[in-house]
């Protein structure tokens, strides 16, 4: 496995014209606290912990994959070159998707997944190599939940190439 991988935004352009001149100076002004409401909520990255928090995570995340019995043929026999690389683009991965500075330069998770014939049950397995790492470091319920969606987004990228 080569490497792992989360908003919408309304217009209230309708609702200015129909309110008029005060409604729309009352709407304007919740717009502005909304807006300035989510400038304020830190981004997935920083309430992971940042940089070195991913880093982590991605060491015994990859660990867990080698040592599971399931999941070992897809870790095992790589040489320390490409382990470094394989963690290094979970890593970026995991950043640039959870907001943070990194890029991630690795192929899409099609390219990268296609012919390791992960099923079903492999994708299960990794989920709870998953969830067990996110349990370990004590990831709070909220981020949990973004980590989980993020990953499981990429799930029809991975399973069945």
């Amino acid at each position: 496995m080569r490497t792992l991988r989360l908003f919408t935004a309304a217009s209230a352009l309708a609702a200015v014209l129909i309110a008029g001149a005060q409604g729309a100076r009352a709407q304007t002004a919740d717009q502005t606290k909304t807006d300035a409401a989510a400038k304020t909520e830190s981004s997935l990255y920083k309430r992971l912990g940042g940089y070195d928090a991913l880093a982590a995570v991605s060491d015994e995340f990859l660990q867990r994959l080698g040592a599971d019995k399931r999941l070992g043929r897809f870790v095992t026999g790589l040489s320390v070159d490409s382990r470094k690389k394989l963690r290094q683009h979970l890593v970026d991965f995991l950043c640039e998707k959870s907001g943070g500075p990194c890029i991630y330069i690795g192929r899409d998770m099609k390219t990268s997944h296609t012919g390791l014939s992960i099923t079903e049950e492999d994708w299960k397995a990794g989920a709870d190599a998953l969830v067990a790492t996110l349990d370990k470091f004590k990831v709070p319920q909220k981020e949990r939940d973004e980590v989980v969606a993020l990953v499981m987004s990429l799930k029809g990228d991975i399973v069945g190439r």
